[in-house]
């Protein structure tokens, strides 16, 4: 189908504005995920300029047809990109034309004709997620014998209990605690600079408040955990408490067979969210837990029965043969086996 024709000038300009204005400050998305739009654009690009020899200046919405994405989708897949990357570019590039279809109606056309290219059909793999034996190994994995391990300990209990992602969990400061509340709660800072309030278990409580006591004695604003460089409080990065997790995993494998090999930041969210989701709490607080926009998100991760669970509702849904009489020895079943009726 034919649109008109555009300058390549009016593509550089939408796609600027689209990264460095839409993006980080209407939609108010983090740096990482500008990136990852922005890596996906690039990447296309790439495309246009090895399979179908169109340069960078020659690139104009006129490359965005139909064919073209499907080749682009092809080339990936050659290249062994999985499913989720392909689809993730393919988000990245539909982001782009919609935005640039509000900005010039015209472009309505091309945005239309890419959003009926398929997504390639993703494997459903099974949630990996901690058994409780070793969730509780892991969070008792640091002692109380040095500072540094009573806020590693601390860390990795609030990680649990929050479901957080280990942003949230490093951006926390004190102010982000609300311990004085009828019931206790953390604002988390999400996806997009979106706020959400998660309830602290009353264990939980009890320890940030030993914590405090120790870590912020004067309760001024500062970063909830972090380490001193040159006597100031310095929040730790988000590869510093995935370190933390990964030495904590590291040290009771040992003893624990449960713990897996690869024991990630991520994990213990799922594990958490997954936990909840056993004990029969309704997946719309499993979304506002873990800050889902969409209801289908959360369900496309937790709303399955594991192959744990059918197991477990299956033994408690059979019979008991042992305890009770055979069946067919009981004198009504007798009657009925041994009988022409």
């Amino acid at each position: 189908m034919k649109y008109k024709r555009t300058k390549s000038s009016d593509f550089w300009v939408l796609a600027r504005r689209f990264l460095h204005d839409y993006m980080p400050v209407t939609r108010n998305l983090s740096d990482k995920s500008v990136e990852a739009y922005k890596q996906s654009l690039k990447v296309y690009l790439e495309f246009l300029e090895l399979e179908q020899g169109i340069s960078n200046e020659k690139v104009s919405f006129d490359s965005f047809t139909r064919e073209n994405i499907k080749d682009f989708i092809h080339w990936l897949t050659e290249k062994s990109c999985s499913a989720k990357t392909i689809n993730l570019r393919l988000t990245a590039i539909r982001s782009f034309l919609k935005y640039s279809s509000e900005e010039d109606f015209e472009l309505r056309g091309i945005y239309t004709d890419i959003c009926s290219v398929k997504k390639v059909k993703e494997e459903k793999k099974p949630i990996v997620y901690l058994q409780p034996e070793a969730t509780t190994a892991i969070l008792s994995a640091y002692d109380t014998a040095t500072a540094k391990h009573r806020r590693n300990r601390m860390m990795l209990i609030m990680l649990y209990d929050t479901g957080a992602r280990v942003q949230e969990l490093a951006d926390l400061n004190i102010s982000s605690l609300h311990l004085r509340e009828q019931n206790p709660f953390v604002t988390l800072i999400g996806k997009g600079r979106k706020s959400r309030n998660v309830p602290l278990l009353n264990k939980t409580v009890q320890h940030l408040q030993i914590y405090l006591k120790e870590f912020h004695p004067e309760m001024n604003e500062n970063p909830l955990f972090y380490s001193l460089l040159d006597g100031k409080p310095h929040r730790l990065s988000t590869d510093s408490i995935s370190l933390v997790l990964k030495s904590a995993a590291d040290k009771v494998r040992e003893n624990c067979e449960a713990v897996p090999e690869r024991v990630h930041c991520h994990m213990i969210r799922k594990t958490k969210a997954m936990d909840l989701y056993k004990n029969g709490v309704p997946l719309p607080f499993i979304m506002q837990l873990l800050g889902h926009e969409s209801m289908s998100t959360t369900s496309g991760f937790y709303a399955f029965a594991t192959l744990e669970m059918m197991s477990d509702a299956m033994n408690k849904a059979a019979p008991s043969l042992d305890k009770e009489e055979k069946l067919w020895k009981k004198d009504d079943m007798k009657k009925l086996l041994y009988s022409l009726d």
